[in-house]
C-alpha cells in the first residue's frame, strides 16, 4: 500500500487522466480506508494503463482534527505526507479538461458545490440507502452493512485476494470493528457479512491486532485532544445554528470542563474564533467518564452580548422538558457562563432545540421583525417572562435555517433517518459513540447493583 499511495502522489506531476476514488466530506475513518483500499485494488486489477488515486476529501490542514486516523496511520506505517487531500488536486479543472473519472466511496451524493462532477461519476459503492432522485446514473452497488471498508474487504477477497497485503488489511480490519462498535451484538451494529470479513482478515493474518486492542485504541485516539489547538478542538465535533442574523456554534469537547476553562489563553481563543467565523455565541459541551465510568457533561456558554446569554442561560436553567439540572460553576470571565450538568443522559443532540427555543425567545423580547437587525438590549425581566414558555414549548426540530457546520461536514447521505440500520442504532459519530458508551455503563453498574441485592 505505502510503495502505491508513493506513485500516486508522482502521478499528480503528469499530464494525463485520472481515475479518483473519492471519500465522503466528513472523511471519518471508514471513508479514508474505503478510498485508499478500494484504489489500490482498482489500480492492481486493471489491465490497460490507467491511474487510479485516492483523495481524502478534506483539507491536508483539517488532517489533526480526526485523531483516530492520525493514530492509525502511525499504527500501520503510512506517512501523512504521501496521501493526498482535497485541496491538493484539481478535480474541477480535470473534469473540464475532459481527464476527470469519479468514483465515489462510503457516500452517493455529491456537494452542491461539487455538482458540475456528477457527471464525471462512473461508479458508486456505498452502504447506506440510495437516495435515487439525487444519486448519479451510473454503475450503484449498495448493501446496508455496518461499516463501508466490509464491501471493499470483500471485493478485494473476491476479485483478486493476492494483492491484499498485510498493511492494507489492518487498515480494513480495524476500521471495520471501530465502525461495528468492537462486532457487539448487543448493540448490534454488525451485520453477517461484517462479521464474516473480519473474521476473514484474521484467518489469513492472524497477526492482526486482537479486536479488543485495536478497538480501544482508536476509540481513545477518537476523543483525544491532548494535542490540539483550542480552535481544533471547537472544530472537531461541531454544529451550527444561524437563526434571524445569529449564529450560534455548538461544539462536543472532550475533557474535563475545569480543564478546558484553565487552557492557556482560553479567553482569547475563545473570542478570535468566534470572531474568526462570525459566532455570536459558542457553547462548549465538555464529555468524559469519571473515575467510576460514569457519564459526565458539562456546559460552557460564552457570549460577549449580555442579553442574548442572559437569555440563553435563563431557558438552559429553567427547561423542564428535558431538565438539564445545571449547577453553576465557577468562572473568571465575565462572557462566559459555567454549569455542571446534572442530567448526563441530556446529549447535545437534545441541547439544539432548547437553544432554538432560546433563540426564539430573544427575538420575542426585542420585538422586532424577523430579520431586522437588534436595536436594543433585553432586561433580565423581559427574559424571566418567557422562561416558562420556553420550557413548556420547545420545537420538536431544528430550525430550517440550520446551518451546515463548517467542519467536519457530513455528508449528505451519512445519517439517512430512513435508514434500516438506523433503528435504534449508534450513529457514527465520536458523540453518539460517547453516548451509547454511557448507556451501556449504567446498564452494566444497575445490572451490578442488582445482582448484588
Amino acid at each position: 500500500m505505502e510503495d502505491y499511495l508513493q506513485d500516486c502522489r508522482a502521478a499528480l506531476q503528469e499530464s494525463r487522466p485520472l481515475h479518483v476514488v473519492l471519500g465522503n466530506e466528513a472523511c471519518d475513518l471508514d471513508s479514508m480506508v474505503s478510498a485508499l483500499a478500494l484504489a489500490f485494488y482498482l489500480a492492481k486489477t486493471t489491465e490497460a494503463e490507467e491511474v487510479f488515486v485516492p483523495v481524502l476529501n478534506i483539507k491536508r490542514s483539517e488532517l489533526p482534527l480526526r485523531g483516530d486516523i492520525v493514530f492509525f496511520l502511525q499504527k500501520v506505517h503510512i506517512p501523512e505526507n504521501i496521501l493526498i487531500f482535497r485541496d491538493e488536486i484539481d478535480l474541477h479543472a480535470l473534469h473540464q479538461a475532459g481527464q476527470l473519472t469519479l468514483i465515489l466511496v462510503d457516500h452517493h451524493i455529491l456537494p452542491k458545490s461539487d455538482t458540475a462532477l456528477e457527471e464525471a461519476v462512473a461508479e458508486v459503492l456505498d452502504h447506506r440507502p440510495i437516495e435515487q432522485k439525487h444519486c448519479p446514473p451510473c454503475h450503484v452497488s449498495v448493501e446496508l452493512v455496518g461499516s463501508c471498508a466490509t464491501l471493499v474487504t470483500e471485493r478485494i477477497l473476491q476479485g483478486a485476494p493476492e494483492i491484499l497485503d498485510r498493511q492494507t488489511a489492518a487498515l480494513l480490519h480495524g476500521t471495520i470493528i471501530l465502525d461495528c462498535v468492537n462486532m457487539d451484538l448487543k448493540i448490534g451494529k454488525a451485520t453477517p457479512k461484517d462479521s464474516k470479513y473480519v473474521e476473514k482478515l484474521e484467518a489469513l493474518f492472524p497477526d492482526l491486532p486482537e479486536r479488543n486492542d485495536i478497538f480501544d485504541s482508536l476509540q481513545k485516539a477518537k476523543f483525544d485532544v491532548s494535542g490540539l489547538t483550542t480552535e481544533q478542538m471547537l472544530r472537531k465535533d461541531q454544529k451550527t445554528i444561524y437563526r434571524q442574523g445569529i449564529k450560534v456554534a455548538i461544539s462536543a469537547v472532550y475533557m474535563d470542563l475545569e480543564a478546558f476553562l484553565e487552557r492557556s489563553n482560553l479567553f482569547a481563543d475563545l473570542h478570535a474564533f468566534c470572531q474568526a467565523h462570525s459566532y455570536d455565541v459558542l457553547v462548549a459541551m465538555t464529555i468524559f467518564f469519571n473515575t467510576h465510568n460514569e457519564p459526565v457533561r458539562q456546559l460552557a456558554i460564552f457570549c460577549p452580548h449580555v442579553a442574548l446569554r442572559t437569555t440563553i442561560c435563563g431557558v438552559l436553567e429553567c427547561s423542564h422538558s428535558p431538565p438539564l439540572k445545571l449547577t453553576p460553576a465557577s468562572s473568571t470571565h465575565p462572557n462566559l457562563h459555567a454549569y455542571l450538568q446534572g442530567n448526563t443522559q441530556v446529549s447535545r443532540k437534545k441541547l439544539l432545540p432548547l437553544l432554538q427555543e432560546a433563540l426564539s425567545v430573544y427575538f420575542d423580547s426585542l420585538k422586532i421583525p424577523s430579520g431586522q437587525p437588534e436595536t436594543a438590549d433585553v432586561s433580565r425581566e423581559q427574559v424571566d417572562k418567557e422562561l416558562d414558555r420556553a420550557s413548556n414549548s420547545l420545537i420538536s426540530g431544528l430550525s430550517q435555517d440550520e446551518e451546515d457546520p463548517p467542519l467536519p461536514p457530513t455528508p449528505m447521505n451519512s445519517l439517512v433517518d430512513e435508514c434500516p440500520l438506523d433503528q435504534g442504532l449508534p450513529k457514527l459519530s465520536a458523540e453518539a459513540v460517547f453516548e451509547k458508551c454511557s448507556q451501556i455503563s449504567l446498564s452494566q453498574s444497575t445490572t451490578a447493583s442488582l445482582s448484588k441485592k
